[in-house]
């Protein structure tokens, strides 16, 4: 069994997340868990390694066949090889989708909060961005049905994540065939990141929203990758999964010179990932899902002042910290008084800037090191 709760340093690794801020912080910001990749991924990226030539990569056969077993298996979700489209993110997946879709003056709707890429995106391509708020509610966070239904009539796409970020609220089926009709009825094209799709906790199950009906398969782009359950973002390696073949043409054409071929060595990791490790990824959702229920816990124990609904998927929890006092930034209230580094809440729309993103993919000791300096800062006050 792997260790998950050992504490690798990863200080002077070229890491993001813990190069962003000096030493005496503990960083629990951005989406990148703290976890060893699988064995099973770490020999593979090895083995290629004994070959001395690393060239452009392409995606094998062997690698293609694995996903769609893997989309069959999962889903029952009958794919062609031909419908996958490999892409170096999720990221730039869906601003090609954008471009390749999309006119300037359209309108694209996302739903709030949502993690800054995707929020930024419209803009990046003359898009009028359209927001369609999630609300909390006693059986968790909420879609607003006639807003929500106003706002797609208006769209040209709908740019959606499931699971979400930064709530961790997973869409249930009803809520994907809501969506999925609404985009039918108003021939909004739908651009699905599900980059989270296997970290869903409680027993639940994923549904692509592509899956939903044949007009949804028919309108969708899926934007998956191993890279957020297996920890390996930094090989850059992700797909897309459009079954309509024009708009599959459409969508790689609109690389233009700035989306180039993937990383060799993500692709060998995603053939890993998908094909060996299955038992590694069961005990990092086993491992994950006890440090959520511990965060919640601690959470109304310690900081009962603090909302925050249990999520039902991703390694990411979002607190509203706006009873405490602290402000539009209490971001820059922990940084500073705690020296713990979240997600600012101002980065996932405007509406948010009392809250902050917590990232509890770590080990237990480090997440209990973040909220004892929580509690260190707060009793500054």
């Amino acid at each position: 069994m792997t260790d998950f709760d050992a504490v690798i340093e990863r200080r002077d690794t070229g890491s993001s997340k813990w190069s962003r801020y000096p030493g005496d912080v503990l960083p629990m910001w951005v989406a990148d868990m703290d976890f060893a990749a699988a064995p099973e991924i770490v020999a593979a990226l090895q083995a290629r390694l004994a070959h001395p030539v690393l060239g452009y990569g392409v995606a094998r056969d062997e690698l293609r066949a694995v996903i769609v077993a893997d989309m069959a298996a999962k889903y029952d979700w009958v794919i062609t090889p031909d419908d996958i489209v490999f892409l170096p993110g999720v990221e730039p997946g869906f601003n090609m989708a954008l471009k390749a879709m999309t006119e300037p003056g359209d309108a694209v709707l996302v739903q709030t909060p949502i993690y800054r890429p995707i929020l930024n995106a419209p803009g990046h391509w003359g898009l009028i961005r359209r927001e369609a708020e999630l609300s909390p509610s006693a059986g968790g966070w909420a879609m607003d049905a006639s807003g929500f239904a106003a706002d797609m009539a208006a769209s040209r796409a709908f740019l959606f994540c499931n699971p979400h970020n930064p709530t961790g609220k997973v869409f249930s089926l009803a809520e994907l065939q809501t969506i999925a009709a609404l985009a039918e009825t108003h021939d909004t094209l739908i651009i699905s990141d599900e980059i989270h799709c296997d970290l869903l906790f409680d027993g639940r199950r994923h549904v692509p929203i592509a899956t939903v009906s044949a007009e949804a398969r028919n309108r969708t782009i899926t934007l998956m990758a191993a890279s957020k359950t297996y920890n390996v973002a930094g090989l850059k390696t992700a797909f897309a999964i459009i079954e309509n073949r024009a708009i599959r043409e459409k969508f790689a054409a609109s690389r233009l010179g700035m989306v180039d071929s993937v990383n060799i060595l993500g692709l060998e990791a995603s053939l890993a990932a998908f094909s060996k490790a299955g038992v590694w990824k069961t005990e990092l959702l086993a491992y994950l899902e006890a440090n959520r229920d511990f965060l919640i816990a601690e959470l109304a124990r310690r900081f009962p002042r603090i909302r925050c609904l249990a999520p039902e998927g991703t390694f990411l929890a979002w607190l509203d910290c706006r009873a405490l006092g602290l402000g539009d930034d209490p971001q820059a209230f922990f940084l500073e008084h705690g020296k713990v580094a979240f997600s600012a809440g101002h980065e996932f729309g405007a509406a948010y800037g009392g809250f902050i993103r917590l990232n509890f993919g770590c080990p237990r000791a480090l997440l209990e090191e973040g909220l004892a300096r929580m509690e260190k800062a707060l009793a500054t006050l």
